[in-house]
């Protein structure tokens, strides 16, 4: 099972030549469950409605419950920002939770929910967007508590872990990551682990989601880092739900275009036992 996590940057930059980049990556790559953050709707217009009916997968998402930040930073007072899922299955429930803010920079974080009904076993899944200010580690830390909890809240009922993705605006040694896996630290909820999928990447691999390679990016003279994220409970006893292997995606320009920017973060999950030799 391919899973993918993707912010699409909404409708900032280009962003009508950045389409037509963002589904050829999107079909190129082929994740069967991808968590989308930054998808806008307009009107009747709905970003992950669009993509989901150019691949052929089914869609949830879950818009900002404060936009107006969203609206005033793009400058058009009817436009929606949220998160979303795209699945190669049908989705059987879904949820959403407002995470803790900041009164003087509320602009509604929020995770999304989707239980998907793969063909071994449901996928609890889930998709999320922190806050992202630089020096916000403190918010961020109540923002993982929270969507650690609800996690552990809708994890239950199948032997696949609940898969967790999302930009999370922080490096991989920051207090909130450390937080939200549980296994360098304290987790936020007792006994609640949550594995970052890129501890199984080659470590020679280019890792960067938020990358001075990318020119939109480079725009803005910040170091280069990891902060978007695949999360993945521990395995089940026959290896259910292992991590096979991590990479980047969305790394490149497409048709001289780059899609995001951000890159995506691509991991290959068992769906089950591993196979007798």
């Amino acid at each position: 099972m391919r899973v993918m996590t993707w912010n699409v940057w909404g409708r900032f930059g280009p962003w009508k030549e950045r389409q037509p980049a963002l589904l050829g990556t999107l079909r190129d790559t082929r994740a069967d469950i991808i968590g989308l953050q930054e998808v806008w709707a307009r009107g009747e217009d709905n970003q992950a409605s669009w993509l989901a009916g150019q691949l052929g997968m089914h869609w949830t998402w879950a818009p900002s419950e404060a936009p107006e930040r969203w609206r005033d930073r793009l400058g058009d007072p009817e436009v929606d920002i949220g998160n979303a899922v795209l699945s190669r299955w049908p989705i059987m429930d879904r949820a959403a939770l407002r995470l803790p803010a900041d009164g003087n920079r509320d602009d509604g974080r929020a995770a999304l929910y989707a239980l998907v009904d793969a063909p071994a076993h449901p996928v609890p899944f889930f998709t999320t967007h922190l806050t992202s200010a630089i020096h916000a580690s403190a918010l961020r830390c109540r923002q993982v508590a929270a969507l650690a909890r609800f996690v552990a809240d809708h994890r239950g009922g199948t032997p696949f872990p609940p898969v967790v993705t999302g930009d999370f605006n922080a490096w991989p040694d920051s207090d909130e990551i450390r937080q939200f896996g549980g296994y360098k630290t304290a987790p936020a909820v007792p006994g609640h682990i949550l594995l970052d999928a890129w501890e199984y990447a080659d470590p020679a691999a280019p890792s960067a989601t938020w990358s001075a390679a990318n020119p939109f990016v480079a725009a803005s003279f910040s170091p280069s880092v990891r902060i978007d994220y695949i999360h993945v409970g521990l395995p089940g006893p026959d290896g259910t739900g292992r991590v096979t292997s991590v990479r980047r995606a969305g790394d490149r320009a497409v048709d001289g275009v780059w899609p995001s920017d951000h890159a995506a973060v691509v991991a290959e999950l068992a769906a089950g036992p591993p196979k007798a030799p």
